[in-house]
């Protein structure tokens, strides 16, 4: 008798990199046929993200001009060849399209909020509208569980699996650890080109103080073993990518974040991450700082991880069998922060 088929919908590398390891664990469990969709404006990004874990988007399906376009698109595809549910993050249109179609919808880090509603946050609205078409709520941390309750989800929707970041990275670390060390003290920069080009030269600066020290855009890395590599090695991470800190945290390298203490709570109460104003002095006083004082450096990386340990891809491919019949729902992530190393 064949598996049910469950579609993991990518629609970035962001995607790519936390429906991986539910692919995987979803393959290791043997309940469920794990069929990854690469989707998005870049598709072919999502596939190269995809093969950094071995694997190969069964379909590939470009998003649309738009909302509609793109359901349209999800809806002839799931026409002829329906699953038994989808499994998608930020993905507002495909998982309006199973919906439709009766599709069960599982969404991964489900319930992440920023305040911002309205114009200020196109996403932020995405979000809380994709709640409302959502099967089960996969939630990364105890506090996204509880604005999934403040918006009147139904408790018994929602999961705390933990964000699938941190099996990702751990993934990914075992293919690198053969990897030789850098030999210095590098910070990275993952931030739009707009901002590095204000930034890079005030950080750049301090590399005539600190010889050992290296500034490295992380848009001169694609998505994969090499950036991975580089993550676990960094001694800092600046950004203002909601994702990157998250992934950079993963690895168990500090971050300092460039306004936006809201989506990121739970990292700045754990202590791995700073919020730094989006100025250059400021970020390079704070580097600068951080650079100086190793101890205070060693302490945020000690902070570790709040947003997964490592069995989050598990809960949410024995969840997804649950709720199709096949087991039970796993108990959920033990709301605790995974400890960090200093390195």
């Amino acid at each position: 008798m064949s598996l049910p088929e469950v579609h993991l919908v990518a629609g970035s590398v962001a995607e790519a990199l936390r429906l991986a390891p539910v692919a995987l664990a979803m393959r290791e469990q043997g309940r469920l046929a794990a069929v990854p969709v690469a989707t998005g404006d870049d598709p072919d990004a999502v596939g190269q993200a995809l093969s950094a874990f071995g694997i190969t988007p069964r379909i590939t399906l470009p998003s649309g001009d738009g909302h509609a376009e793109t359901m349209r698109r999800f809806d002839e595809l799931w026409a002829v060849h329906t699953p038994a549910a989808v499994v998608v993050r930020d993905g507002l249109a495909p998982a309006l399209a199973a919906f439709w179609r009766r599709v069960p919808v599982m969404t991964i880090d489900a319930g992440r909020r920023s305040g911002e509603l309205g114009s200020a946050s196109a996403l932020e609205s995405q979000r809380r509208l994709l709640a409302q078409v959502t099967t089960v709520h996969l939630a990364a941390t105890p506090l996204a569980a509880m604005n999934l309750l403040d918006e009147r989800v139904i408790p018994g929707d929602t999961l705390l699996t933990g964000g699938t970041a941190q099996d990702a990275a751990q993934l990914l670390a075992a293919r690198t650890l053969a990897a030789p060390p850098r030999g210095h003290r590098t910070i990275v920069l993952a931030v739009p080109p707009e901002r590095a080009a204000a930034i890079g030269p005030a950080l750049r600066y301090l590399a005539g103080r600190y010889p050992d020290l290296e500034v490295v855009p992380a848009a001169d890395f694609a998505p994969g073993l090499e950036f991975a590599t580089l993550l676990s090695q960094a001694y800092l991470v600046v950004t203002d990518d909601e994702d990157m800190v998250e992934q950079s945290l993963a690895a168990y390298c500090p971050v300092l974040m460039i306004g936006f203490e809201a989506r990121h709570a739970e990292a700045l109460l754990a202590g791995s991450a700073k919020l730094v104003e989006p100025d250059p002095a400021a970020i390079t006083s704070e580097v600068a700082d951080l650079l100086e004082h190793r101890v205070r450096r060693d302490a945020m990386a000690l902070g570790g991880n709040p947003y997964g340990d490592g069995l989050a891809a598990y809960r949410v491919a024995q969840a997804t069998a649950a709720l199709l019949g096949h087991g039970q729902f796993p108990d959920p992530m033990p709301a605790k922060p995974t400890a960090g190393v200093a390195r």
